[in-house]
C-alpha cells in the first residue's frame, strides 16, 4: 500500500494574483515506489494560537477574540483559517507543488482579525491534507484516498502575511458594514461635504473622543 509524507517547505506572498494570496510550497513523498498519475489534493489550514507567546500589545489586540489573558487556558484553541485545493501532476518517489492559500482582509473572518492583531514573530499553522490519488493499478489505474493522518505543521513569519496585504492594500484595509449603516455614513459624509471615507471616519472618531475619555 502507498505510503505518503507531506511537508511544507515555505510559505510566501504571491504578488501577482487576482486577489490576496499566499502560496505554500509542499513536498510530497511516496516511499514504496508507486507510480502516481495525478492527485486531487485538498487541505484544511488551521491556526494554532496556543503555540506561541504574546506581548502586552498583542494581549490588548486579542482581547476581543480570546478575552482577558486569565481565560486563555480555555479560549486559546486551534481554529480553521481556510480550505484550499490544487492538482498534483504525476510523479514517482517525490515531488513539490505550489498550494494556493487565498486570503482576505475581511475583519469578520477570525483568521484575518488574529493575523492583523499580531505585531511580530511567527504564526503556528497546521496543514491537514486529504483528497484523491490516481495510481497505476491492475486495470490500468487505481484510485485511493489521501490518508487522514497526512498532516504537517509550519511556523509562518507574520511578516509574510503583512507583506502580502501590503501588495494588495498598501497602507490601507477595508471594513464590511450593513447597507443601512453605509447609507447613513454616506449621508453624513454628504451633509458635511467630506470628500473621503477617511475624513468621514476621522470626524466621527474625533467626536467620539469628545464624549469618551
Amino acid at each position: 500500500m502507498s505510503q505518503y509524507t507531506f511537508s511544507v517547505l515555505n510559505v510566501f506572498a504571491e504578488p501577482y494574483a487576482a486577489t490576496p494570496q499566499l502560496t505554500a510550497r509542499v513536498r510530497i513523498e511516496e516511499s514504496t515506489g508507486e507510480v502516481v498519475h495525478a492527485m486531487a489534493l485538498r487541505c484544511q489550514v488551521r491556526i494554532e494560537p496556543q503555540r506561541r507567546g504574546y506581548t502586552k500589545s498583542d494581549e490588548a489586540s486579542l482581547r476581543a477574540l480570546f478575552g482577558d489573558r486569565e481565560r486563555w487556558a480555555d479560549t486559546l484553541r486551534p481554529f480553521m483559517w481556510m480550505q484550499c485545493s490544487t492538482t498534483v501532476q504525476g510523479f514517482v518517489g517525490a515531488c513539490e507543488v505550489d498550494l494556493p492559500l487565498p486570503c482576505t482582509y475581511d475583519f469578520d473572518v477570525v483568521g484575518s482579525r488574529y493575523l492583523h492583531a499580531i505585531g511580530e514573530g511567527s504564526v503556528a499553522l497546521s496543514f491537514l491534507f486529504s483528497g484523491t490519488i490516481f495510481t497505476k493499478g491492475l486495470a490500468g489505474f487505481g484510485v485511493e484516498q489521501v490518508p487522514w493522518d497526512c498532516d504537517t505543521s509550519y511556523s509562518m513569519p507574520i511578516s509574510v502575511w503583512q507583506q502580502m496585504m501590503d501588495f494588495y492594500y498598501p497602507n490601507s484595509g477595508w471594513l464590511r458594514v450593513d447597507r443601512d449603516v453605509l447609507a447613513t455614513l454616506a449621508n453624513y459624509r454628504a451633509h458635511f461635504g467630506l470628500t473621503t471615507w477617511e475624513e468621514t471616519l476621522t470626524r466621527l472618531l474625533a467626536r467620539a473622543d469628545e464624549v469618551v475619555p
